[in-house]
């Protein structure tokens, strides 16, 4: 059987979708998240939907679904790379994938989960605002 790989990266789980989505597959993809969100205890979702040209209403449901049953096991989903085809169908068949937050990228994705958290979305940023204060000091 055809599967999605989930990737662990910390306290978050990584899904990139590389290959066309059909209905099995999305089932099959919202049954192995949430298992591996309860067995990690994962506080976040990322999901790359970067190489998806292509979604119909079923696929848009199960993000959407995806997203409600990870918030119910206290998990945050993001969904990045949207292309715009896929954004103005999703839009076009009324879809409004509530409980999903988007970012452009796998980045800003993971600065947006780190935020939900409560966590520094930039570490570069904190470690420049210690050198200030070193700096200061002296």
């Amino acid at each position: 059987m055809e599967r999605i790989p989930i990737l662990q990266m910390g306290e978050f789980l990584l899904v990139t979708i590389q290959v066309d989505m059909h209905d099995r597959l999305a089932m099959t993809l919202q049954d192995d998240l949430t298992n591996r969100i309860s067995q990690t205890h994962a506080s976040g979702v990322l999901i790359d939907i970067s190489a998806l040209e292509i979604v119909d209403s079923f696929i848009g449901r199960i993000l959407g679904n995806i997203a409600k049953m990870s918030r119910v096991m206290d998990a945050e989903t993001v969904v990045v790379g949207m292309q715009p085809a896929v954004a103005i169908t999703l839009v076009e068949l009324g879809l409004s994938l509530t409980g999903i937050r988007t970012a452009l990228n796998v980045e800003k994705g993971m600065a947006l989960l780190r935020s939900s958290l409560g966590e520094p979305a930039n570490f570069q940023a904190i470690a420049a605002e210690w050198d200030v204060e070193d700096d200061a000091e002296d």
